[in-house]
């Protein structure tokens, strides 16, 4: 076999005073490391919050951790949002996909640079994105204006359509993590410099990853006024320290 395929599954849950760990939705998600180089994920994710959202992403990322493809289908309060394909190349960017708010959308964007990564919102898809860091120059923090959304509402919850913004990555440092599927060593990231490119503000969001190389999300938690963490809570397929 040439390839290889992870398994795993994030609860969100709350961190609200008067919900305090209660538990707010899910995600089920497979890698599959090809051996062409290519990362192909599938995730499929579960917000309860009213309204309800469920997203189900297929992306497929160069082995550098560029994009290459992806497709997008939505749900939102139990009835359809929208659908969408995408697809990337080194001074272009296409979206075909249909809305129920504004119906069929064609895109196709310039890219001044090839793109360093695309948000289509699943929480294990946060941690690939950190990949962009170059490690090599420490703690600190590290400007990428190359990235697109599949939606820039904060829970993902409309379009799909492409959404170019840049983004900061702040590295804080290496970290020991314990969460339901075990103990890893893990690195510490935080994203920053979003300020006055989405509609509102996101607030702060920390996020640990795996340290082995893999960058698969470990933990996650947002502040302000979304007040969440996710945390893995299965890991299949990968070889997990004694």
């Amino acid at each position: 076999m040439k390839h290889r395929t992870l398994r795993g599954t994030i609860r969100y849950t709350s961190d609200k005073p008067e919900r305090l760990g209660q538990e707010r939705g899910r995600e089920y998600f497979i890698m599959t490391d090809q051996s062409d180089g290519v990362r192909v994920i599938h995730a499929h994710c579960e917000i309860d919050d009213a309204p309800d959202v469920i997203r189900d992403v297929v992306l497929s990322l160069a082995a550098d951790g560029s994009p290459l493809d992806a497709s997008v289908r939505l749900t939102v309060g139990g009835k359809f949002e929208g659908t969408g394909w995408m697809r990337f190349q080194d001074q272009v960017s296409e979206c075909e996909s249909f809305n129920q708010r504004a119906g069929r959308i064609s895109q196709r964007i310039a890219n001044p640079a090839p793109l360093t990564g695309m948000g289509t919102h699943p929480i294990c898809g946060d941690a690939l994105m950190l990949r962009a860091y170059d490690l090599t120059r420490g703690p600190g923090r590290q400007f990428f204006p190359q990235m697109m959304l599949s939606s820039p509402d904060h829970r993902g919850a409309t379009g799909p359509q492409l959404f170019p913004l840049g983004l900061g990555l702040e590295f804080v440092g290496p970290e020991a993590v314990e969460v339901p599927a075990g103990k890893f060593d893990a690195l510490h990231f935080r994203y920053v410099d979003t300020a006055g490119q989405l509609p509102e503000e996101h607030p702060a969001y920390d996020v640990w990853c795996t340290a082995d190389g893999n960058y698969i999300f470990l933990r996650g938690c947002v502040g302000g006024y979304m007040k969440t963490r996710y945390e893995l809570t299965e890991l299949r397929g990968l070889e997990l320290p004694a």
